[in-house]
C-alpha cells in the first residue's frame, strides 16, 4: 500500500538554521542574485507601471525563510505584505527581526535595496525601507500544500527557491507550483524562482531536499496556469553558492483562472 504521507513532512524543517542559511547565501549579493533581483523589479515596475503606488494591494511571499529580498521586491506596491513560512524557526527569526527593526538590514539587504533603487519608484518609496518593512509585514505559519485554493487572497506574489527545494518528488513540486498560484487574483502579477538540477543541499549540517527542476519543467507548470510567461536562466558561474546545482531560474508572469 503506498503512503499517503507527503515526502515533504519527512524532513526536520523545524530544524532549519536561518542565520547560517543567511550567512552563506547573503552575506554578499552573488551574481544569480542580482540577476534575479534585477528581472523581478523591472518585471513589477512594468506590471504596475499604469497604477504605481500601494493602492490597497496585498502581497504574498511563499517560503520566505530568512531571504528578504523577495518581500523588498514587491514592497512600493502593497500595502500588507505576508510573509508565508512553514518551519517555526524560521518563523521565530522572522519574528525577532521584525521585532527589532530587521537588525540584519544594514549588514546584507540594503544592498539589494540599492539593486531595487536603480529603479525610481524603489529610490522614492521611503527614507527607511527596514521600517516600512516591519510595519507592513505579517507574519503567517504554514504549509505551501495548505494554502487554500478556494480564496484567491492576494494581488501579487513571489515564491523563491522554495518548490523545488522541500521535496525530492516532482509531484510534491508541482504541488507547491500550483498551490502558490491558486492564491493569487486572477490578473496577478508574480515572480517565482528555481534552484536548476539541485540535488539537495545542507544548512548547518543538516541536509534537506531538491528535486531537480529545469526550464522546460518550469515552462510546463506555468504556460497552462498563467499568461505572458517569461522564463530566464543563469548558470552558477566559476563561483556558485554550493555543491550540487547548474544554475538559477527565474520567471514571471500573470494569473489566469
Amino acid at each position: 500500500m503506498t503512503s499517503s504521507r507527503r515526502c515533504n513532512e519527512e524532513y526536520a524543517w523545524n530544524e532549519f538554521d536561518p542565520e547560517s542559511y543567511l550567512a552563506h547565501n547573503y552575506l554578499v549579493v552573488c551574481d544569480g542574485d542580482r540577476k534575479i533581483l534585477e528581472f523581478a523589479r523591472d518585471f513589477f515596475v512594468r506590471a504596475f507601471a499604469a497604477d504605481p503606488g500601494r493602492t490597497g494591494r496585498r502581497g504574498i511571499d511563499v517560503g520566505t525563510g530568512s531571504n528578504l529580498y523577495p518581500a523588498l521586491a514587491m514592497l512600493p506596491f502593497c500595502d500588507r505584505v505576508t510573509l508565508y513560512e512553514y518551519s517555526q524557526a524560521n518563523i521565530d527569526w522572522l519574528t525577532r527581526q521584525r521585532a527589532a527593526g530587521w537588525p540584519s538590514w544594514s549588514q546584507v539587504w540594503v544592498r539589494f535595496w540599492r539593486l531595487l533603487s536603480q529603479r525610481s519608484i524603489y529610490a522614492e518609496f521611503a527614507a527607511f525601507p527596514n521600517v516600512e518593512l516591519a510595519e507592513c509585514v505579517d507574519l503567517v505559519t504554514g504549509s505551501i500544500f495548505d494554502l487554500d485554493a478556494s480564496i484567491r487572497r492576494w494581488d501579487v506574489g513571489t515564491m523563491f527557491f522554495v518548490a523545488e527545494s522541500i521535496t525530492p518528488r516532482r509531484s510534491e513540486f508541482v504541488a507547491a507550483v500550483d498551490n502558490f498560484l491558486d492564491a493569487l487574483r486572477q490578473g496577478a502579477p508574480f515572480v517565482i524562482a528555481f534552484m536548476e538540477n539541485s540535488v539537495g543541499y545542507q544548512v548547518a549540517g543538516k541536509h534537506f531536499p531538491a528535486v531537480a527542476v529545469d526550464c522546460d519543467d518550469v515552462r510546463h507548470c506555468l504556460d497552462r496556469r498563467a499568461s505572458d510567461v517569461v522564463v530566464e536562466r543563469f548558470d552558477a558561474g566559476e563561483n556558485p553558492l554550493r555543491d550540487g546545482y547548474s544554475g538559477m531560474i527565474v520567471a514571471c508572469g500573470r494569473i489566469e483562472v
